[in-house]
């Protein structure tokens, strides 16, 4: 099962296909209020698309909770833009692995608007 730290330490290496490799073949996975993806092709495609949008990101654990098959971490996590600015956003995800211990749904609750903002 993978725990938070694997997760965002794989996420902030901009290792998408790492990320995807942490779930199931037919995972769901939800940003913000956007629609679900589903799948490992659409999950990957859309990181693809955000990691071109960035410089970099970091995550800041502050806390993790794990009950069963289901954890939650709260994090800062910090952008860095293509212009070099960083900006740092609170965000909570949410996630359910499997028997086989990918994960099956995945869900980041954050506003990511102050990253794109002027």
């Amino acid at each position: 099962m993978p725990d938070a730290q694997t997760i965002f330490s794989t996420v902030d290496a901009l290792d998408a296909r790492g990320v995807v490799a942490l779930m199931a073949e037919d995972a769901t996975m939800v940003f913000g209020n956007a629609e679900p993806l589903h799948g490992r092709d659409a999950i990957l495609a859309a990181h693809e698309v955000f990691l071109a949008t960035i410089k970099g990101l970091r995550h800041r654990l502050l806390n993790e909770w794990t009950v069963g098959a289901d954890s939650i971490a709260e994090t800062e996590v910090t952008y860095t833009r293509i212009d070099g600015k960083e900006v740092t956003v609170p965000a909570v995800s949410i996630w359910r692995v499997g028997e086989d211990g990918l994960i099956v749904s995945y869900r980041i609750f954050y506003d990511i608007a102050p990253l794109f903002a002027p």
